[in-house]
């Protein structure tokens, strides 16, 4: 796996986050340490992918907890609560966010008899437990989707749902990584995901610089590139999935399944089982998030639109899940019926 790219570290009590804004060109990383800045990172998308927002909101909930200004249980807990909804309300679409959030302060809950000091102590502990456990459970996605591939396929995937999304692996590209380091050899295309270009800025450049075989193409590319044959199967990420299957992902994505049912080619979600949210029933009650009309009427402060134009940018789409030929997760792959062996998991 690579070490090229880290797109968060944890050190003396703050979090050190990687602009993704800057990449592929710049490469900066911002201090974030109190929750005001963390929600900043994940709302203006310094950092971004459901995995990796899941984690700095359990930074962010140390950083409420430690900051609370109440020196009693009852009222410093409201206040750390207070917080967390704050931090909730930076990207609605994206389920690791909220549980996270809830994750830690149940943790806190559960500490209720010890002192103050000793709960913040703890849940700094839980959050980087967090953060190194999220590595392993992509790694482990990465190794269960290997029964999927076959020496010399090509891969395609849709925005970015790499190690820039999550802290190691990935979730979508884990099974790249994992290849690469058993001497499997794949190629692989990557969307360029527009508006935001993540497929461009981020996912291409984290796999050329960990030297795996991408090529980077247009979305409006890969119907023709399937046409042709080049496409053997389609990996993509995913930021909530309903206890029935449907998934929200990067806009877009519905687009390449649509694809893959007329040209035959598996179509795959991979995800932490995180990130399967059993409280919504069905796609239709994910909430979508809409982004700034700048995204797609400008970019890099160049105006590329007229003056005025309406626009539309929901920033992910819902993929039905009789379009989803599985669901990759830590726990082994997820096969239809979605809503009986979802909830087996659950169990």
């Amino acid at each position: 796996m690579s070490d090229v790219v880290n797109p968060i570290k944890y050190e003396k009590g703050v979090c050190l986050v990687l602009n993704q804004l800057l990449l592929p060109t710049e490469t900066e990383y911002r201090v974030r340490s109190n929750v005001k800045e963390m929600y900043i990172a994940i709302k203006d998308m310094e950092l971004r992918g459901a995995p990796l927002i899941g984690i700095s909101a359990a930074y962010g909930l140390y950083f409420a907890a430690r900051d609370a200004k109440c020196q009693e249980f009852d009222g410093w807990i409201k206040e750390v609560e207070k917080e967390g909804e704050y931090l909730i309300s930076s990207r609605p679409t994206a389920v690791n966010l909220e549980w996270a959030v809830k994750h830690m302060i149940k943790f806190a809950y559960s500490l209720k008899s010890r002192t103050l000091q000793e709960i913040v102590k703890e849940m700094e502990k839980e959050a980087v437990k967090i953060h190194f456990e999220d590595g392993e459970i992509c790694k482990q996605i990465g190794v269960n989707a290997l029964e999927l591939i076959k020496p010399n396929m090509t891969l395609l995937t849709h925005c970015n749902a790499g190690i820039l999304a999550t802290s190691r692996y990935g979730t979508a590209t884990s099974v790249m990584y994992v290849a690469k380091e058993r001497g499997i050899p794949l190629k692989i295309f990557a969307d360029e995901t527009r508006p935001y270009l993540q497929g461009a800025r981020l996912t291409a450049y984290e796999l050329f610089a960990s030297g795996l075989d991408v090529t980077l193409n247009c979305d409006n590319m890969a119907g023709f590139l399937m046409s042709q044959g080049k496409i053997d199967l389609v990996i993509t990420g995913a930021d909530r999935i309903a206890a029935n299957g449907d998934t929200a992902n990067k806009i877009g994505t519905l687009s390449l399944a649509i694809l893959c049912k007329h040209f035959n080619i598996p179509f795959y979600i991979a995800a932490p089982i995180s990130t399967i949210d059993i409280a919504t029933p069905t796609g239709k009650e994910i909430v979508i998030e809409e982004r700034s009309s700048l995204e797609v009427t400008h970019w890099y402060g160049k105006q590329i639109a007229p003056t005025g134009i309406k626009v539309y940018n929901p920033a992910f789409d819902v993929t039905p899940s009789d379009l989803i030929h599985g669901i990759i997760t830590e726990k082994g792959i997820i096969r239809p019926k979605y809503v009986k062996n979802i909830a087996k998991i659950f169990k």
